[in-house]
């Protein structure tokens, strides 16, 4: 049973930094895609950031040149680099997961980032 270990997340002021990481345990031994979404109230969930296996990054328009997300292979861990936090950042931050093309993602249970002065 796949399993995403949130940590991190919290109270920022705007400007501020901070940093999410999800480890990723249960039978898989390297997931093809890994990242980050986000969520509001009302709206969709949203690309953050994934980063494939072979080391291919995509990053949400919003959050480029902010963000940067690495990850470990060996431990099926990525991490979140967040800075210059804005406002427009809080959101529950959720982990994604998926072990190939081919077989359905697997999310965290999510983690309050909050923006604000």
């Amino acid at each position: 049973q796949v399993q995403l270990e949130e940590s991190g997340g919290g109270l920022v002021q705007p400007g501020g930094s901070l940093r999410l990481s999800c480890a990723a345990s249960g039978g898989v031994y390297m997931f093809d895609d890994m990242g980050y979404y986000r969520q509001v109230p009302g709206k969709e969930r949203e690309l953050v950031a994934s980063l494939t296996r072979y080391g291919v990054t995509t990053y949400g328009d919003s959050v480029k040149g902010r963000f940067t997300l690495s990850r470990d292979n060996g431990k099926n861990t990525v991490i979140l680099q967040m800075s210059s936090l804005q406002v427009e950042d809080t959101a529950v931050y959720y982990c994604r997961a998926k072990p190939s093309p081919a077989t359905p993602e697997y999310w965290g249970q999510g983690t309050q980032v909050t923006v604000s002065s």
